[in-house]
């Protein structure tokens, strides 16, 4: 039987997905695309609309707003990102609900040879019988993270329609930009107020993560020398097969994002754009720990001097900016946060179960400034692409486990 905050999980995710927020990483402003102001404003009106108090856009394009204590208890906070990825595309997402789903193949009315099915995405065969939500196929669903959005509005609405409920201060944060490594301003450590927080921006039931992947993200340039190709014998500097040659040089067996599982980092070209007289090349360098990140962009430099080498006419350079730390590294000191979100699971007869993120969320740079920040599930899974879905019913457990959290907080 569907429940209250199964339809109105279902309701919000549909109303929020169909909204463009795709982040854009070459832009300067904050948020890094207009577009995201039409989510944001939107959740504004609705948090003045359900009760919430001190509801604010920043200067730096995120919302937060209070939902006032009833009891004395620690003040909490909860997030989730609006944008979506820059990898796929987000225009005209048409989110759709297979209801009551039976445990075979889900195919896609934009893209009929697209199929979702459990025999390549094992957990979909776990869910039968939920109400499944996912994209018409040329696009992704942007469930990652509007399916946190979603279950932090709807606990919102619950608790302040629920005044018997006891709960300390919660202060909610929706953040932009979180898929291009900018969802944290340094401001908002101070801003959200919050003893300690939670990402609702998790995958299977259940996960309760803190701790994720350290990250630097790398551009190569190179500069050749461009000659009219009727005259270029012996002068011309292709900038573009040198990046080719960057790319080759680099090995492949266990180090790119497709060879690599578990704990493993990996060094991943992401995009490459330019022309023959010069070119740029962009990376994303992951590991567990800072001695094998370290190792990747000593690896990365080394490359890119040896295919240096075999040209001096080009120049070549390589810059490598921190984007940020596994979380471990704070939260292993204090594992309150994580102890009290795992009881609210197994309160509600989930076992919890806490595996290294293979990313990173806002949680980690909020950790980093100093409000401890695990992650909480919402269901999500095959992000960043046009098999996206997400279970309406992992959605309202993972809003009960907000609810649970927040009473448990209270009672000390």
């Amino acid at each position: 039987m569907r429940t209250e905050f199964d339809r109105e999980l279902e309701e919000r995710l549909i109303r929020y997905c169909t909204i463009d927020t795709q982040s854009d990483e070459d832009s300067k402003t904050a948020p890094s695309t207009a577009r995201q102001f039409d989510l944001l404003n939107l959740l504004v009106e609705e948090l003045r609309a359900i009760g919430a108090e001190e509801v604010t856009l920043t200067d730096y394009g995120t919302v937060l707003a209070t939902v006032p204590a009833t009891a004395k208890g620690p003040t909490i906070g909860f997030l989730a990102h609006v944008d979506t990825a820059p990898a796929f595309n987000a225009t005209g997402v048409k989110p759709r609900v297979i209801r009551g789903y039976n445990g075979g193949p889900i195919r896609f009315p934009d893209a009929p040879d697209l199929e979702l099915s459990p025999e390549d995405s094992p957990y979909l065969g776990t869910r039968l019988g939920h109400d499944i939500i996912t994209a018409s196929g040329t696009t992704l669903l942007g469930a990652d993270d509007k399916s946190g959005v979603a279950v932090i509005m709807a606990a919102a609405r619950h608790l302040i329609a629920n005044p018997g409920i006891a709960h300390g201060p919660i202060r909610i944060a929706f953040t932009p930009d979180e898929e291009i490594g900018r969802g944290v301003d340094p401001r908002l450590a101070n801003d959200i107020q919050a003893d300690f927080a939670y990402t609702l921006d998790g995958g299977a039931a259940g996960e309760i993560e803190y701790e994720s992947f350290s990250a630097d993200g790398a551009v190569v340039k190179i500069e050749g020398v461009s000659v009219h190709p009727g005259t270029a014998k012996d002068k011309l500097v292709n900038a573009l097969h040198l990046g080719a040659k960057v790319i080759a040089t680099l090995p492949q067996a266990r180090l790119t994002p497709e060879t690599t599982a578990d704990r493993e980092g990996f060094l991943m070209i992401y995009e490459m754009r330019g022309t023959a007289a010069e070119c740029e090349l962009r990376f994303i360098l992951r590991d567990f720990e800072l001695t094998g990140l370290a190792a990747k962009g000593a690896l990365l430099r080394q490359v890119c001097e040896a295919v240096a080498a075999t040209e001096p006419r080009a120049k070549v350079t390589c810059e490598i900016k921190p984007q940020y730390r596994n979380m471990r590294y704070w939260l292993e000191k204090d594992m309150a946060p994580v102890e009290l979100a795992q009881a609210a699971c197994r309160d509600l007869g989930v076992e919890p179960v806490s595996v290294p993120i293979r990313g990173g969320t806002d949680g980690s740079r909020l950790t980093e400034m100093g409000v401890p920040c695990p992650n909480v599930f919402t269901g999500m899974q095959e992000l960043h692409g046009p098999r996206e879905w997400i279970s309406v019913q992992d959605m309202a457990l993972s809003t009960r486990v907000v609810l649970r959290l927040v009473e448990r907080a209270a009672q000390g």
